[in-house]
């Protein structure tokens, strides 16, 4: 029961952390509760979580098909060593950008918002591979195993993450608005330096156990 909790805060806070940056995702949750209204931001967010749990199921699906292919085991670290080197450089070129990015709205109606926020999840192709390669860390660390009660953890853990941050943007966005360029830049640098930690400690499992 207790590499439950420490799974389901450990992925929590990856999924959080990955979602603080100002983006497609929680900018456009935060202006659709400005424009139609927080009960809306919270439908749009559910929508987007809802897309992420199930995008973090197919990664799980993708860690445990090379998890019990012994012949791919190897391969699997090695895919997270990769997943986290370019997460890494990914979120530090971010940062060092010094103009904001521009990110675009897209207007959600009250009647769709849950399946608008479900479309633009999916437009993510990054996901699939980031949740691929937290499941392959945790599952190296021992945290995670491929049992129901795991699985449903790292999803549900994931899904709650994103829509923690979401819900922050939708009530707090007017507040974040005028400082939106200094944090973003300052979570990405975060972000980076979260990267390179699990990137070292994928090393060592590689190289050194």
């Amino acid at each position: 029961m207790t590499h439950l909790v420490i799974l389901f805060f450990a992925t929590f806070s990856a999924a959080f952390m990955a979602t603080v940056p100002p983006g497609l995702l929680n900018m456009n949750a935060a202006k659709t509760s400005v424009k139609k209204g927080k009960a809306n931001g919270v439908i749009f967010s559910l929508g987007v979580s809802t897309m992420i749990m199930m995008q973090a199921y197919v990664a799980v699906l993708i860690s445990k098909y090379l998890f019990r292919n012994p012949e791919v085991i190897d391969l699997l670290l090695k895919t997270a060593l990769a997943v986290f080197a370019f997460f890494a450089i990914y979120f530090y070129v971010v940062a060092r950008r010094e103009n904001p990015q521009k990110v675009k709205m897209v207007r959600v109606s009250r009647k769709n918002s849950f399946f608008k926020g479900m479309l633009l999840a999916a437009l993510n192709l990054l996901t699939i591979p980031y949740y691929s390669g937290l499941n392959a860390m945790w599952n190296a660390s021992g945290w995670i195993k491929f049992e129901i009660w795991d699985i449903c953890t790292f999803i549900f853990a994931a899904g709650c993450g994103t829509f923690a941050v979401l819900y922050l943007y939708t009530v707090y966005f007017k507040k974040l608005e005028t400082k939106t360029h200094t944090f973003s830049k300052n979570s990405n640098y975060i972000l980076s330096g979260l990267m390179v930690v699990l990137l070292m400690i994928t090393i060592i499992r590689i190289f050194y156990t």
